[in-house]
């Protein structure tokens, strides 16, 4: 399940250096994650390091992007691969 930045995001910058994907990028107003690069820390860590250090708890999974743990292992591995 790829996660997703809500509205509630107060911009403070703490998310998009955490990421291991780079998968978190500054939107038009708040703060977006690429589905396409998340794998909710699968493969680098136990637990989303974004939702982690979050002070106002606005990311969460993203319920269209629901996906197995295996789906976010396999996207890891082609994401390293890829680099």
């Amino acid at each position: 399940m790829a996660l997703l930045i809500t509205g509630e995001c107060i911009n403070c910058d703490v998310c998009e250096p955490e990421c291991p994907n780079g998968a978190i990028s500054m939107g038009e107003e708040i703060y977006v994650i690429d589905p396409a690069l998340c794998t909710e820390c699968a493969g680098h860590f136990e637990t989303s390091q974004c939702v982690e250090v979050c002070p106002v708890e606005c990311i969460i999974t993203d319920p269209d992007r629901v996906e197995t743990r295996d789906v976010l292992l396999a996207r890891y591995r082609h994401l390293v691969a890829g680099t």
